[in-house]
């Protein structure tokens, strides 16, 4: 399903200082057209959600903000400096956060940010400093001696959250931030993320997959087939589906969607092997499609919007985990990247 190309209304701009600005942005490769003319404004201090299917163009969008692709057309400002005449200080002033485990294993988490520090030139001076504060952050300071290869998946995911930010980033990218992690695990990380914000006003710009994560988001972003086809927040994305969702699962999905149709004058979005419909009264209208439906229904279940029935009914998909590798091109590259600093 396509939605209608989102642009941003002229009261969100000038409202603070912006940490990133994009105007017109396109990438091109060859005939095919990863990203169709976004504009986006992220405040500073913001936490940014950037949702979307496989192929959408988040991937390419980050990689162009983080300076590891050119832009075909359009600008992008990251930290107050264009993305393409400065992009060193722009790699300066951001810190990246991988999905997957980019620490080297047989260091201790400190050689780990002592490597990290160096490279983003910090003084000797005040190295340890921000080091001694990054564990305590994370709580690894009694930890801080021992390899990396002996530390737990979340462990290491508050590691790596440190690391970026060391540095003291205006902007941090976060690429699937607790993707894999217990629930406790998750809470505590974005308890730290809540107060790295308050504390230095840090930007926060993120893709996830758990959309109960993206309820920590300021504002969230939805990207479709390269174009931004819905921008707010949470609770805005959530009012633009009103009424009830109803799913069902049924013998033969297909049939069942096709009587719906004719029935009820509804278009059920098959997702998950269910069918979803949104309807203005649940409960009334279960029990008249349990009724008038000849196929067999397996389950049933009645809820109010989320933000998954917002992602499923402006892109016809449901995010998939297996879609979280799309940045492995951008780990390679800031891999390349980071070994040609000092």
């Amino acid at each position: 399903m396509r939605a209608t190309r989102w642009k941003p209304s002229s009261h969100q701009s000038g409202m603070k200082t912006s940490s990133i600005e994009v105007h017109n942005l396109v990438k091109r490769y060859g005939e095919i057209e990863a990203v169709r003319g976004i504009d986006l404004e992220v405040q500073q201090g913001e936490i940014f959600g950037f949702l979307g299917p496989n192929g959408a163009g988040k991937s390419t969008t980050i990689s162009i903000l983080a300076t590891l692709l050119k832009p075909t057309s359009g600008s992008a400002s990251v930290a107050g400096l264009n993305v393409e005449e400065d992009p060193g200080g722009v790699r300066a002033r951001i810190g990246l956060v991988f999905q997957d485990p980019s620490l080297d294993d047989q260091l201790t988490a400190r050689e780990n940010l002592e490597f990290h520090a160096y490279l983003y030139g910090l003084s000797s001076s005040i190295r340890r400093e921000r080091i001694d504060e990054a564990l305590a952050m994370v709580e690894l300071t009694d930890r801080a001696s021992s390899p990396v290869k002996t530390y737990s998946g979340g462990m290491k995911r508050r590691l790596e959250i440190a690391r970026g930010v060391l540095h003291y980033p205006q902007v941090l990218f976060l690429d699937e931030p607790t993707l894999g992690l217990d629930p406790q695990t998750r809470a505590r990380i974005w308890e730290y993320l809540h107060g790295l914000r308050r504390r230095e006003a840090i930007t926060i710009f993120m893709t996830t997959h758990y959309m109960d994560e993206a309820e920590f988001c300021d504002r969230i972003a939805i990207i479709d087939h390269g174009s931004i086809v819905a921008l707010g927040t949470p609770d805005q994305l959530k009012a633009q589906v009103g009424g009830d969702i109803v799913t069902v699962t049924t013998d033969n999905n297909a049939v069942a969607a096709e009587e719906i149709r004719q029935m009820f004058e509804l278009e059920p979005h098959v997702a998950d092997g269910a069918l979803r419909m949104e309807v203005e009264d649940g409960a009334s209208f279960l029990p008249l499609l349990l009724r008038k439906l000849s196929i067999p229904v397996s389950t049933v279940s009645l809820s109010r919007p989320s933000l998954d029935t917002v992602f499923i009914k402006l892109t016809g998909r449901t995010i998939r985990e297996e879609e979280a590798g799309n940045l492995d091109h951008l780990r390679s590259m800031a891999s390349r990247w980071g070994g040609r600093r000092r």
